[in-house]
């Protein structure tokens, strides 16, 4: 393991944790409830060229070791979310670059029955720090489709900037899909993520 991982994350009864094998019958579960509420947002594996065999789906097994080793090799920060200890969705910290650049980007879904109750923003507002503050990343970017209103809507009350679109960047759905790119540098946020999310959050809440 690196010296960033595996870490746990938490704010009340929110928290960020490694996702495990051991996850797979609460992962599956959840997914499968909420199959139609995610697929329009889900990744997909483009067709293969002309003549090539497509390959076979990955077993849960199989994206847990794939990301675990990504998460040994520092290119990547696989998370589950949880509330109250129940496991409700997954954030991934991916991408990351050193060197000149020091980013990532952070993707995540959340189960649609606790979903607008701050459970996404709180975890990305930890995730955010963590990145800036204990492993020195400069720069995240979320990329979302427009179509995608409540995702829009974690990302502006946390203050990340919209860039700009990015045509047909990702294959979603079974196709290539348009994303609007949201941002934000370490020097954005000073006081931190979660800080600025509990004031954002008091504010909604009066």
């Amino acid at each position: 393991m690196n010296a960033f991982w595996p870490v746990e994350l938490s704010e009340g009864p929110i928290g960020l944790r490694p996702i495990r094998i051991r996850d797979r019958r609460d992962w599956q579960q959840v997914s499968a409830r909420n199959r139609d509420w995610l697929r329009r947002w889900e990744a997909t594996v483009p067709p293969p060229a002309p003549g090539k065999p497509s390959g076979p789906r990955p077993t849960y097994r199989q994206m847990v070791s794939f990301l675990r080793a990504e998460a040994r090799e520092g290119r990547m920060l696989p998370f589950v979310v949880t509330y109250q200890d129940e496991l409700v969705g997954q954030l991934t910290v991916g991408g990351i670059t050193w060197g000149s650049m020091c980013s990532a980007n952070i993707g995540y879904w959340v189960d649609e029955a606790v979903a607008g109750h701050g459970i996404i923003p709180t975890a990305l507002a930890l995730a955010v720090d963590h990145c800036f503050r204990t492993l020195g990343l400069h720069r995240i970017e979320v990329c979302i489709r427009p179509e995608n209103g409540p995702s829009r809507r974690v990302v502006e009350k946390l203050g990340f900037r919209e860039e700009g679109l990015r045509p047909r960047y990702l294959h979603i759905d079974g196709g290539w899909r348009d994303h609007l790119v949201f941002a934000l540098t370490a020097d954005e946020v000073p006081e931190g993520m979660l800080r600025r999310w509990r004031g954002v959050r008091q504010h909604l809440e009066h």
